[in-house]
């Protein structure tokens, strides 16, 4: 069976949010004309504690965006967003939600970071999607959502090393490029990782 898996699509990350992903309600559309073409979809959700390790406000003399180290692991430091509870983490809006069979939160431990939809970022524990989607049948997923060179970008990879046959859906996804060149690069590091990347056009034809 096929799934779509809908990653963080949340009003923090949509324009006006603490971290705006440019242009990531372009990718609404595109996703609510996608559900009904897939037989299960799935969505993700950063979901933070106010103090997570992640946001600069908890690193005295930080500033967003600078590099740290983070319990082992090499970490950039974000705007306050999605924290638990608030307007910010809700899914957005004008987000289709009727198809989405469950939303998997990430990102809930205040001592690590979640990009992946899988996992936290060192893969210490799992948020339950990948043995969810196998107990349901799954052995194909198409990812899309924000950001293509973060959480989208690790979903897929996750997902392509838990032995899903793993899609990218390009205009169904954004980027931050904190760096220029980041989504081009998000891109071809799935490709290299087996993943295909497609366009929603393709998939809707079908």
């Amino acid at each position: 069976m096929k799934a779509l898996i809908v990653v963080d699509i949340q009003n923090d990350f949509l324009p006006g949010g603490a971290l705006a992903v440019p242009g990531g309600d372009a990718v609404i559309p595109v996703v609510n004309r996608l559900q009904p073409a897939f037989p299960l979809v799935v969505a993700t959700q950063d979901w933070h504690p106010a103090d997570h390790g992640s946001f600069a406000a908890s690193h005295a003399g930080k500033k967003v965006f600078e590099q740290i180290e983070l319990n082992g692991l090499a970490q950039t430091l974000w705007p306050v967003h999605c924290v638990q509870h608030t307007q910010g983490a809700a899914l957005a809006g004008t987000l289709s939600r009727d198809r989405i069979a469950r939303v998997f939160p990430k990102g809930t431990d205040a001592g690590i970071d979640s990009y992946s939809g899988f996992f936290d970022n060192g893969h210490r524990k799992s948020t339950g999607l990948g043995e969810w989607l196998k107990a349901q049948g799954v052995a194909e997923v198409f990812v899309c959502g924000l950001a293509t060179d973060y959480c989208v970008k690790f979903t897929a990879l996750d997902a392509a090393e838990m032995g899903f046959k793993t899609h990218l859906i390009e205009d169904a996804s954004r980027g931050v490029n904190l760096r220029p060149g980041d989504v081009e690069k998000a891109i071809e590091e799935a490709k290299r990782a087996g993943i295909v990347v497609v366009q929603s056009a393709h998939l809707l034809k079908q």
